[in-house]
């Protein structure tokens, strides 16, 4: 297992992770602005979990190719779920009370999204991002099978040719980085509720 396996790896999962903050939240507002939009968003996202993620990223592979761009994509889609629906349910969950204030306040739906309800949603939707980041992570083994590189070519590789020792290797660097997300970002989500 090398260093760069490990920084290739990092590098699927952020970009993906950013990606799916970008198109999760815009659904996720979406689905709680739009009433028409919102069964259609919401079974999108739920439909797209189900789809095994070795058949997604085939499907995408037969567009972008055997590149790590098919796997970011692929971890994007299978991600959305978390983030998509913590985003919805964070600004259903804002009290009426506020939202009444701040429209008896002069302020247009826009301005209430901005200013009220989405700082009072963002720990619910924080913990959509921390799903959708941990999620990621394991999924992004699978763009070995793609040719996305990362830690799964160096899983893939070391079952072939039976090298038990990088197996384990990468498997506790896999265990490792999911823990120091999940650990990381649950601690600034309590801090986030507390407040």
């Amino acid at each position: 297992m090398t260093m760069r396996a490990v920084l290739q790896h990092l590098y699927l999962v952020g970009a993906a992770s950013v990606l799916t903050m970008i198109f999760g939240s815009i659904l996720g507002v979406a689905a709680y602005l739009y009433k028409s939009l919102r069964g259609g968003v919401l079974w999108l996202v739920d439909v797209l979990q189900t789809i095994p993620v070795l058949a997604l990223l085939g499907v995408i592979m037969i567009f972008f190719g055997a590149t790590s761009t098919t796997v970011i994509i692929g971890i994007v889609l299978y991600s959305l779920l978390p983030m998509v629906r913590n985003t919805y349910i964070g600004l259903e969950g804002v009290d009426p009370a506020i939202k009444e204030a701040a429209q008896g306040m002069g302020m247009t739906k826009w301005q209430r999204l901005l200013k009220i309800e989405l700082p009072l949603a963002f720990p619910i939707i924080f913990t959509g991002i921390r799903i959708a980041v941990v999620t990621s992570i394991g999924i992004a083994v699978f763009g070995a099978v793609v040719g996305g590189g990362g830690l799964g070519s160096t899983i893939n590789r070391a079952i072939l040719i039976q090298d038990m020792g990088t197996l384990m290797q990468a498997t506790f660097a896999l265990m490792g980085m999911a823990m120091f997300f999940d650990f990381g970002m649950s601690y600034i989500e309590k801090r986030l509720q507390s407040r």
